[in-house]
């Protein structure tokens, strides 16, 4: 994250506390993403740059899975089954955009902030480090996001993605709420939910690019 514009926004941030248990938790088992791509959200979607924030929970708890993007995973990454980036890859085709990457680094090169809550988990622990040292931190770039002047849409899927609302200024930017993308209840609310279609059209109205969500 340093030479980024988050790093400077976060200049008086007390990171002692993070840099502590990262150096911990890596030194006591495989934990999840690699190192380096702890912060690889906010490398690749600077804030001046962003115009979408997808808030997700936290890594993926597989080897080879995880990338530091919520919901992203390699191409070459075979699930076994449904999860929920093939969801959000059914609801895309629904509304007319044909997404086959499961890779979604296109996406934050074009000012998707593709943000988890905890930025790390340990091996086959999906949540192990939530409550740790990581909410803080997030909920800060959340609210940096919001206070940001530039109109920006925050897409959040499930219970504890919605719990954030009350960070965001919802007279400046646009906030969509529905069910999470999991196979257990995208059913409910995600499916139909028209996300993509309805963030872009925000865009648009508010002089900002769209974002082409079929690549």
């Amino acid at each position: 994250m340093k030479n980024t514009d988050w790093a400077r926004a976060l200049a008086d941030y007390d990171f002692r506390g993070i840099d502590e248990f990262v150096e911990k938790v890596y030194q006591s088992g495989p934990v999840y993403p690699k190192k380096e791509k702890i912060y690889a959200a906010l490398e690749l979607t600077p804030l001046a740059d962003t115009k979408v924030v997808i808030l997700g929970q936290d890594p993926y708890p597989q080897a080879g899975k995880a990338q530091g993007l919520a919901f992203s995973y390699p191409n070459s990454f075979k699930v076994s089954r449904p999860d929920s980036m093939v969801n959000i890859q059914k609801e895309l085709q629904e509304e007319g955009f044909d997404k086959q990457d499961t890779d979604l680094t296109a996406w934050a090169k074009q000012g998707v902030l593709l943000l988890n809550a905890v930025l790390t988990v340990p091996e086959n622990q999906a949540n192990g480090h939530a409550g740790k040292v990581w909410e803080p931190l997030t909920d800060r770039l959340i609210q940096l996001a919001s206070e940001d002047a530039r109109p920006k849409v925050f897409l959040l899927w499930g219970g504890y993605a919605r719990k954030k609302a009350k960070l965001i200024d919802k007279t400046k930017h646009l906030v969509l709420e529905s069910a999470h993308p999991s196979p257990l209840s995208a059913r409910r609310g995600f499916f139909g939910s028209d996300s993509f279609l309805k963030a872009n059209r925000f865009l648009e109205e508010q002089g900002r690019d769209p974002i082409d969500w079929s690549k």
